[in-house]
């Protein structure tokens, strides 16, 4: 493979230190769970999350891990199965510090980074109480007319983007399909890191319809093959999530112990499979 580096798993996980910032997908793009495990596995600690925009299990396995230090997030919930248990009991507690944002605000702040910029401004923060506590959105003047007031968000540059992805090429491009916030996430941080379902024997740039939903390798930096690797989650167009494992997380996360319990099932058969 040219370009990024093909990896174990492992190895995937070993790269990225303790305290770095990992920017992550919503339930419902393509997430890394794979190498999700792999992070709790090796024993990762102070991790500062980035949700873009929101997060559920992934945060939640990762927080009830001890492995978060901070989590900037606009939601962690698992959807119709309730609040993402792990998440709201460390929150509670202060074991976890967490930075409330709104989706637009998080977006916004990539592209900043994306484009080089210090900062990107956004309207529709104005009024909320968001304001009170995010001391670094600073409210501005609008240089033009009409020289209403606007919010400059900071630049979000995270050390690592890690993200799920059906396949790799052999040039090591990443095909996204229409997942276009793992773009931002690639283009805004230091490093991305990629948990392929395989790695196939033909170059995405070659081809205009697959070109135009790829990743271009340039913006990758290491790539771990995975099979299932968004499990227990879907990846759209080829697997579906597995409910039933995704209720039974949410039912015995409830409690700390029946947290511990499902690491003690879901790590060491997963990681055989893995």
């Amino acid at each position: 493979m040219t370009g990024a580096g093909l990896q174990s798993l492992e190895a995937l996980a070993s790269a990225i230190p303790n305290g770095a910032s990992v920017a992550i997908p919503p339930d419902y793009s393509f997430v890394a769970m794979a190498a999700t495990r792999a992070l709790i596995r090796r024993g990762a600690r102070q991790l500062q999350l980035l949700a873009v925009p929101q997060s559920g299990i992934q945060a939640d396995l990762l927080i009830g891990a001890g492995c978060v230090e901070s989590i900037e997030c606009a939601a962690v919930t698992l959807g119709e199965l309730g609040p993402a248990p792990r998440f709201s009991a460390a929150v509670s507690s202060g074991r976890v510090a967490i930075k409330d944002s709104t989706c637009p605000a998080i977006h916004a702040a990539l592209q900043a980074s994306e484009k080089g910029l210090p900062f990107l401004p956004s309207r529709g923060i104005i009024g909320s109480d968001l304001l009170k506590v995010r001391t670094e959105w600073r409210v501005i003047d609008n240089p033009f007319p009409p020289h209403d007031p606007i919010v400059a968000l900071p630049a979000l540059k995270p050390d690592v983007a890690l993200f799920h992805a059906p396949f790799a090429d052999r040039r090591g491009n990443i095909w996204i399909g229409r997942r276009r916030e793992l773009v931002t996430m690639a283009h805004a941080a230091t490093r991305t890191f990629v948990t392929v379902e395989e790695v196939r024997d033909l170059d995405l740039m070659d081809d205009e319809t697959l070109a135009a939903g790829a990743l271009p390798s340039l913006y990758v930096s290491v790539i771990a093959e995975a099979k299932n690797g968004a499990w227990p989650l879907g990846l759209a167009g080829f697997y579906e999530a597995d409910d039933a494992a995704l209720r039974r997380y949410a039912e015995l996360a409830s409690s700390e112990a029946g947290f511990a319990r499902y690491l003690g099932e879901v790590l060491g058969a997963r990681q055989a499979a893995e």
